[in-house]
């Protein structure tokens, strides 16, 4: 499978939304292609290099899908892009086209199957229904009412603020009760580090 990919500083999770602003050419090229075809793209995390400029070097293996969910002409004459995270894949390999953009081979993983909610994860869902209420995350408009393991733990590794490195490892964990104890473990060092 061919998919356009989008390097950012961030990583997307799948059911996840995320605001973009494009100016350069080769992006806004990319969304028209997109959006013509009824098609997605792929958002990979920098792990070397800029968001601007030149493809990046560096960049995590594995990214999200991203599918064009609303557009409009900002106030600053820029095009604005909401996507939300769909699936996660891994890029087999790469190359930059001559426009700069990054275009891949990927292949689909496999999500495990959702889970219902368990007693133990009241917490991490109260952790996500207190940060919905956060002026920032209520304009993404995701709820807070993750309906299982898979939901929650998207919602909490996208929104926590863990380093990038930290939620490309999350990104690509397929058991959603895994990255649930990953991300509980990573709260218990922010913690730590708090006090």
């Amino acid at each position: 499978m061919s998919l356009a990919l989008f390097p950012l500083n961030t990583v997307l999770f799948p059911g996840c939304a995320l605001d973009l602003q494009l100016f350069e050419a080769r992006y806004l090229d990319m969304i028209s292609r997109c959006m013509k075809k009824g098609q997605s793209f792929g958002v990979v995390c920098i792990l070397d290099g800029a968001e601007v400029g030149e493809a990046p070097e560096g960049y995590a293996q594995v990214g999200c899908e991203a599918l064009i969910r609303d557009f409009q002409q900002q106030d600053n004459g820029l095009l604005g892009i909401r996507v939300e995270g769909g699936r996660r894949f891994r890029v087999l390999e790469a190359e930059v086209q001559r426009d700069q953009l990054l275009v891949a081979e990927v292949q689909w993983l496999e999500d495990a199957p959702e889970q219902p909610l368990e007693e133990e994860d009241a917490d991490l869902l109260a952790l996500l229904q207190a940060l919905a209420e956060h002026p920032m995350v209520a304009a993404l408009d995701m709820g807070s009412d993750a309906q299982g393991q898979q939901a929650l733990s998207n919602q909490l590794a996208y929104l926590l603020p863990f380093t990038e490195a930290d939620k490309v490892d999350l990104l690509q964990l397929d058991d959603p009760q895994q990255r649930l104890d990953a991300i509980q473990l990573l709260l218990d060092e922010l913690q730590g580090e708090l006090f």
